[in-house]
């Protein structure tokens, strides 16, 4: 284990300085570049943060709606041929919830700011 800060704090504190002490400075399409980047930062902040919670609760749902075990990975293309052969569809049992549930934690990572993700989130 490595000490203080972990790689989210040192990922935080990179995209915080750029976006609070680079940004005023630069202008154009630089600028735009700039918040391309910080943008991916957040995104990897966030990823770390969440991925290893959602990752579990995905496979927990996949190896109840499979009967099977496995890595995420291979779960998921398990899925697929499933989905792809038509063996299940929207209407076998838990399939429309755990494609939304991973739809939603997705977008947790990838757009959480994203108006139709915060209104879902409140009609829970």
């Amino acid at each position: 284990m490595q000490d203080e800060p972990t790689p989210t704090e040192l990922i935080k504190a990179v995209a915080d300085f750029l976006r609070n002490e680079i940004t005023p400075a630069i202008k154009g399409h630089n600028a735009f570049k700039l918040r391309v980047a910080i943008n991916g930062l957040d995104l990897v902040t966030r990823q770390l943060a969440l991925e290893g919670d959602s990752d579990s609760a995905e496979a927990a749902r996949l190896k109840q709606l499979l009967g099977i075990d496995g890595a995420l990975l291979d779960l998921n293309r398990a899925l697929s041929d499933k989905i792809a052969k038509g063996e299940v569809d929207l209407q076998t049992p838990g399939l429309a919830d755990h494609l939304w549930q991973t739809t939603m934690d997705k977008l947790a990572v990838d757009q959480p700011n994203y108006a139709s993700y915060k209104r879902e989130l409140g009609n829970k």
